[in-house]
């Protein structure tokens, strides 16, 4: 039977992978997308009409931000994630990113960023938004501007890289000595975060709990731009900051802003090696 895709909710990057599916001959729906931007040539339908004519669901990335409606900053009104939702997508497949944020997701779903190539992918796209940032952002260059980059994930691999190809000073702190080793191998500094006490131009946190905090803040300028891309709580002591007079820039969902095109299409890639 061939594929008919329902994208449900999301941003920018659905849209594109919509389109990218649509390019590649796959029928597509969109369904709460009723006030995005430029849908011309994707059709629209309400969710009982997306049951009854779809196969596969694609719910958006996160597939929720509080775990009780589905992330649909597009849809005219809130699409609950409940027992009526779940009844709509019964003998379908379903593809969804991050769905530990909804406790009551079915052990059936599929999530597609546990793949490999689409986080991989994603920290550069977060990577490369967060330097198009901090390029408009901070007032000087980043041609010698000594950055701070916390943690050696995926997205502090892919920033370490851009920054040091750029003529950044790059620091990076990380926790363990292969780590240290692998950022001393870019070419960068690498830290502990109790050496992370000096004062910085940028300072790109990457890791998801505190780890920046109130005496190493206090040695930051106050030009200095503070980037946080984790999810909350992120790192920097934000009580600290703002008795400092330092203000953190959230850069949530980089590649949904910034490069939405480029992020539908690696999630239309990932989807069809799923399937």
């Amino acid at each position: 039977m061939e594929n008919t895709f329902a994208i449900l909710g999301g941003d920018k990057r659905q849209l594109y992978l919509a389109r990218a599916l649509a390019g590649d001959g796959y029928p597509v729906l969109l369904g709460g997308m009723e006030q995005a931007p430029d849908t011309f040539g994707l059709p629209q339908a309400p969710l009982d009409l997306l049951a009854q004519r779809c196969t596969t669901f694609v719910l958006p990335l996160p597939v929720s931000r509080d775990g009780v409606f589905l992330n649909a900053p597009y849809a005219e009104r809130p699409l609950p994630l409940d027992a009526a939702f779940l009844r709509l997508t019964e003998g379908r497949r379903v593809f969804g990113g991050m769905l530990s944020r909804w406790k009551d997701a079915p052990a059936s779903w599929q999530d597609y960023y546990t793949q490999e190539e689409l986080t991989i992918g994603n920290a550069y796209l977060t990577a490369e938004g967060a330097v198009a940032l901090a390029v408009g952002e901070w007032p000087g260059t980043l041609g010698g501007a000594r950055c701070l980059v916390a943690g050696f994930g995926r997205i502090g691999k892919a920033l370490c890289g851009m920054l040091q190809g750029m003529g950044a000073q790059v620091f990076c702190a990380a926790r363990k000595p292969a780590h240290w080793a692998a950022i001393r191998a870019l070419g960068c500094i690498p830290l502990s975060y109790q050496e992370t006490g000096r004062a910085f131009d940028i300072i790109f946190n990457t890791v998801p709990t505190q780890v920046l905090g109130e005496e190493m803040l206090a040695l930051q300028g106050r030009d200095a731009l503070l980037m946080e891309l984790a999810s909350a709580p992120g790192g920097f002591d934000r009580e600290a900051a703002q008795q400092l007079g330092l203000r953190i820039m959230d850069a949530p969902s980089l590649p949904g802003k910034l490069s939405p095109r480029a992020a539908g299409e690696l999630l239309k890639t990932t989807i069809c090696h799923m399937l």
